[in-house]
Formats: C-alpha cells, sequence, structure tokens
C-alpha cells in the first residue's frame, strides 16, 4: 500500500509573497516530509522497567521535558512523561521497537499515515510561529520539541537545527491542510519558497 500525500491537494511548488528582489537565501523554505516511520511509545505507570536499558537506533530514551535525542536517520521526541515520539526513515525500525517494548509495560502505536508533516527552513522561522503559537520561541533551541497550538490546530514543533533556524511540524493528517495554508499565510510578509 503506498501512502497519499496529507498535503497533496495544497502543497504546490514555487515562490509566494514577498519574494522579489531577494536573494533566495533569505527566502523561508517551506515543504512537505512524506515517508516517515513516526510511533508514538508510552510507559505504564504500573512498569517498572528501566528506560535506561532499551536501545532504539542506538539511542537511548530521555524522561526530560522538551528534550531530543538524534543520529542521522531518528529523532526521538519527548511527548510528555514518559512519553516519546519517534521519526525514523529507517521503516523497519518498528519490527524493532514492538520486539524491545513489551506490550505490558508499553503501548507502542504506529502514527506513520496519521500526521502531516511541514518542515520550515530559514531565519525568520520563529517569527512565522510567534505569529500563531502562544509559546515563547525565544527560549527554543536546537533538539527540543514542544507540543502546542497554531491557530487552534494542535502541533507538536521539533527543532531540528538553528543556523539557519529549521522545524519540523506535525499535526493530525486531518488538519494538514488547514495548518499549511496557515503557515504559508504567515510566511507571505518574509516571502517563501515552497519545495
Amino acid at each position: 500500500m503506498s501512502s497519499i500525500s496529507a498535503l497533496a491537494n495544497v502543497h504546490t511548488t514555487g515562490k509566494f509573497g514577498d519574494y522579489q528582489n531577494k536573494n533566495d537565501n533569505n527566502l523561508l523554505k517551506i515543504s512537505e516530509i512524506k515517508n516517515l516511520l513516526i510511533v508514538q511509545i508510552v510507559q505504564y505507570k504500573n512498569s517498572n522497567i528501566s528506560i535506561e536499558s532499551i536501545d532504539i537506533d542506538s539511542l537511548k530514551l530521555k524522561d526530560k521535558p522538551l528534550s531530543v535525542i538524534s543520529n542521522k536517520d531518528t529523532r526521538i521526541l519527548w511527548n510528555g512523561p514518559k512519553n516519546w515520539l519517534l521519526v525514523s526513515t529507517k521503516k523497519d525500525l518498528l519490527k524493532n521497537i514492538l520486539e524491545n517494548f513489551k506490550e505490558k509495560d508499553f503501548a507502542v502505536t504506529d502514527l506513520s499515515h496519521s500526521k502531516a508533516i511541514i518542515e520550515l527552513e530559514g531565519k525568520e522561522v520563529k517569527e512565522v510561529l510567534k505569529k500563531g503559537c502562544p509559546f515563547n520561541f525565544n527560549t527554543l533551541e536546537k533538539n527540543n520539541s514542544i507540543n502546542s497550538i497554531y491557530n487552534g490546530i494542535a502541533l507538536t514543533i521539533d527543532m531540528i537545527d538553528e543556523s539557519p533556524y529549521k522545524v519540523r511540524i506535525f499535526a493530525l493528517r486531518s488538519f494538514g491542510e488547514s495548518l499549511y495554508h496557515s503557515i504559508t499565510d504567515a510566511s507571505l510578509e518574509f516571502g517563501f519558497e515552497s519545495i
């Protein structure tokens, strides 16, 4: 079964907004990220298993607010106490996760087809996010993630880099098109290139 893009009906390539007479390097870049493995891992309250003993793609879970641990293929975002969101280009990692996270201690849910992912890159990323989200983005750093809302849409934001700013924004697939319109509308004043 092939997956159908969450933003197939709205995402078009090109330059939009106030892009004229600007260097392409100064434009925001907006793209849809597809074909990732997305797994939510939740440890039950009555579980006594130490998370430090579990390894996923050479990464250890961290139960620390806002933290993201990563390597070149996989990112594990802290989503709440004993709750993580794993995002990976390695689709076969799901088998390893299901083997290591026993059903009596963890709830493991494959969310790969239920999320829309928008990647936003450029020096004005935080300004775009501030337009619709109440979080103080001045405190958000590389390898931090937050759960919040953007114009009323629940989302997760993963800060991938700071030079230039690069974030991935995860929302439920059913809200993907609305979120995409909100993000692109907020980006018009800076000019953006949709890739």
